[in-house]
């Protein structure tokens, strides 16, 4: 059915328990997955106030902090991936918008499904919020499944 199967974490609870799922999902239709983690650049942190130079933090301390929360959160899917017995590679992008960079890395991985989690947020607060699953689904051109998360996960 699936070959290979993109996996994103942002490494909240909730993403950890959909990630979970998608490497159960993966293990069940004999998958590997692609973890990945999206980042924003240094740039898109910046207000338009300048109120970033007021914390002091440069490029490189943005890029090394980045980098070093990537690997902590890819390294718990790659665990979980490697205790269920899934072929699994991790993956950490950069971009301005954070669905772009998750269907980008799909497309580049020759990913043939999206497993991503979704708060199931409706009304103001996914207006106020947004939604990086709805954008993902808008922007994919590949299969997505959308895995309700439980907001009172462990």
């Amino acid at each position: 059915m699936f070959k290979k199967i993109l996996i994103p974490t942002d490494g909240s609870k909730l993403s950890a328990q959909a990630a979970n799922k998608g490497v159960c999902f993966a293990r069940e239709t004999g998958a590997e997955i692609v973890a990945l983690y999206v980042t924003q650049p240094f740039a898109a942190t910046v207000g338009f106030d300048g109120m970033a130079a007021a914390y002091a933090i440069t490029d490189e301390d943005y890029d090394k902090t980045a980098q070093q929360q990537a690997e902590k959160y890819l390294k718990s899917v790659l665990d979980r991936a490697e205790t269920a017995g899934v072929k699994a590679t991790g993956k950490a992008v950069s971009n301005f918008n954070v669905a772009d960079g998750l269907v980008q890395a799909a497309e580049e991985e020759g990913c043939d499904l999206i497993f991503i989690g979704s708060h199931g947020r409706s009304g103001l607060s996914r207006l106020l919020l947004g939604s990086v699953t709805i954008k993902v689904l808008s922007l994919a051109k590949t299969a997505v499944l959308v895995y309700r998360v439980k907001e009172s996960a462990d």
